[in-house]
């Protein structure tokens, strides 16, 4: 089906199913619109002209955004060819999320695309992570990448800096998720069948009981009441990190169990467990 008639199509559906859905999530109504209005615009209109041609990498973290994100693309036509992920050399985990390989491979795996590791050494200084980086870009330049996808929500200054590096790569930045109210958002991405737990909190704005919690309604009920101050309900501001185990973006669920908990420099980092699926 055409994108145009789809997109069209598609709000036609929201504008009978509104009410409902704004029930399903509990919230108000123009809030859903905007996240629904937001997500499924057509590509030049939003995330940026992509060419029908186009190949594009998505920077994933492992967790519920970049997870959520490779869904948008794709029911937008976006083809997907890698997942890019930085890898702290000295623990082989997933850079500030600490989840391991074996589980980022499981990922790659259950979305049927190629992971593309990023090794950072460690400790880890900012021209090392610009370095590594670029060497990764032109790589992608030269295998026929033309963009590549993040799962930024709403801080600017993290755009602003990607699309600074960018600049004069050949590669075109893209924002599927930008400026969706994450309140929303992340109750949607709950509805949509997405399942994740915390595997990494900064105890100075959230507290160490939430280590490990499954990201659901009951949690995000929880977080409005953070007596450290106010929790974004996607963690955007860094008060935490998850790690996306099924969804629709997978064709199956990546067993895994909690772990040990441990404090690292006021992080609280879960470890997660690969496990045998029929040990769940």
């Amino acid at each position: 089906m055409d994108r145009l008639v789809s997109y069209r199509c598609a709000l036609h559906c929201f504008s009978v199913a509104n009410s409902n859905m704004a029930h399903r999530l509990g919230r108000p109504q123009e809030e859903i619109k905007i996240i629904f209005e937001k997500a499924y615009r057509p590509l030049d209109n939003g995330i940026g002209t992509v060419a029908k041609s186009s190949k594009t990498l998505l920077a994933w973290s492992s967790g519920k955004d970049s997870a959520w994100a490779l869904r948008l693309l794709r029911l937008q036509g976006v083809e997907v060819g890698a997942l890019l992920t930085t890898i702290n050399q000295g623990a082989d985990r997933v850079a500030m999320h600490g989840v391991r390989r074996s589980l980022l491979e499981a990922q790659a795996e259950s979305a049927g695309v190629r992971l593309w590791p990023v090794p950072l050494p460690w400790p880890c200084t900012n021209d090392d992570y610009e370095l590594r980086m670029a060497a990764a870009c032109r790589q992608a330049v030269a295998e026929g990448f033309d963009s590549i996808a993040f799962g930024d929500l709403y801080l600017r200054d993290v755009r602003q800096y990607r699309e600074r590096q960018l600049a004069g790569s050949g590669l075109q930045p893209l924002f599927p998720l930008w400026e969706l109210p994450t309140g929303a958002l992340a109750r949607e991405m709950i509805a949509g069948g997405v399942r994740a737990c915390i595997c990494c909190l900064d105890s100075r704005v959230l507290d160490a009981r939430f280590a490990g919690r499954e990201f659901d309604t009951a949690l995000l009920d929880e977080l409005t009441g953070c007596p450290l101050g106010p929790v974004d309900p996607c963690g955007e501001n860094g008060e935490f990190h998850t790690f996306a185990y099924d969804g629709p973006m997978f064709r199956a669920p990546i067993a895994c169990e909690r772990g040990e908990t441990r404090d690292v420099g006021g992080f609280i980092y879960t470890d997660l467990i690969p496990c045998p699926a029929s040990s769940r």
